[in-house]
């Protein structure tokens, strides 16, 4: 199962500007699955509100130890992404980890473990993607948020407690980028007239959207749906895939998520879409050394 190919930016461009004039997407005749559930998605809930989050869930698709060369690495990366969680200010949160093999997890109730079966020809990461989704349409009470978050990412501790305060859900807009073999650290952020190339962290991580959900509602089916197509898809369409389907995810500022890069088992390093992230990193290096030690405090790295 591969990654759905982008949608147009023309189609992007007027769609978004529609949002902002009319209220609403157009109806282009799109034949695209996630465009027509978001598009329907947004119909529906006209004049609905979301309510108040219980909790985050956090979505984990691990590699399998078959498609890298040092599975104690993933492991050991795994285990730095799960001990963020369990250092959060609010606890009210869980993680659900799919792949072929179980990895060491930690004794926690709110870490479970979802068997992956199937047998996919290539990366299986968006397969994995979707029985994770599956299987929180199956388990998910209440209201809550749900976030795909990459096994070598780290959060920083007030990460869920930031998130339930929004109930639209969170687009993470900065970041920190950590080049681990050099270690390095840069600053995600948008592109502004006095920063040219830089750029929004939903650029360059996965783990960059917080969506909502609502069990007791009635356009829970129609809710999972829409989030079992869009995260087929890659992370930077997710600003505009949420915005069609009716979604006002909140820009988030402070950087709530570490993105670990050069660690030895990139999933991006088996694409090749890892240097123009090195260079990122060149250009973007954060220098103040008071920043430098508030952030590896933040995020538990050591120097």
């Amino acid at each position: 199962m591969s990654q759905t190919p982008a949608i147009p930016k023309k189609t992007r461009f007027l769609q978004l500007l529609a949002i902002k004039l009319l209220g609403r997407p157009l109806q282009l005749g799109t034949n695209n699955p996630v465009e027509t559930t978001a598009m329907t998605l947004c119909s529906e809930k006209q004049g609905e509100t979301w309510n108040a989050p219980e909790h985050v869930t956090f979505l984990i698709p691990l590699v399998g130890p078959d498609m890298v060369q040092d599975w104690s690495v993933v492991e050991r990366l795994l285990n730095t992404t799960l001990s963020s969680f369990a250092t959060q200010t609010n606890h009210n949160w869980r993680a659900v980890v799919c792949c072929q093999v179980a990895p060491d997890l930690p004794d926690d109730a709110r870490v479970s473990y979802l068997q992956f079966d199937r047998d996919v020809v290539g990366n299986d990461k968006w397969s994995k993607l979707s029985e994770l989704y599956k299987h929180l349409a199956g388990s998910a009470k209440g209201a809550g948020l749900c976030m795909t978050f990459d096994a070598d990412d780290i959060a920083h501790p007030e990460l869920v407690e930031t998130l339930l305060t929004n109930p639209t859900g969170s687009l993470m807009t900065h970041g920190i980028v950590h080049d681990v073999q050099r270690d390095r650290l840069a600053q995600a952020s948008p592109q502004t007239l006095f920063q040219p190339g830089a750029k929004a962290f939903w650029k360059l991580c996965g783990s960059c959207a917080a969506l909502p959900y609502d069990a007791n509602q009635d356009t829970f089916a129609l809710q999972m749906k829409f989030m079992s197509h869009l995260c087929q898809h890659e992370h930077r369409m997710v600003p505009y895939l949420a915005a069609l389907g009716g979604h006002s995810l909140k820009k988030q500022k402070q950087s709530l998520v570490l993105y670990l890069l050069n660690h030895g088992e990139n999933f991006g390093a088996r694409r090749g879409r890892v240097n123009f992230k090195t260079r990122f990193v060149d250009r973007f290096e954060i220098m103040d050394e008071t920043k430098l030690k508030v952030i590896r405090s933040h995020f538990n790295l050591a120097k």
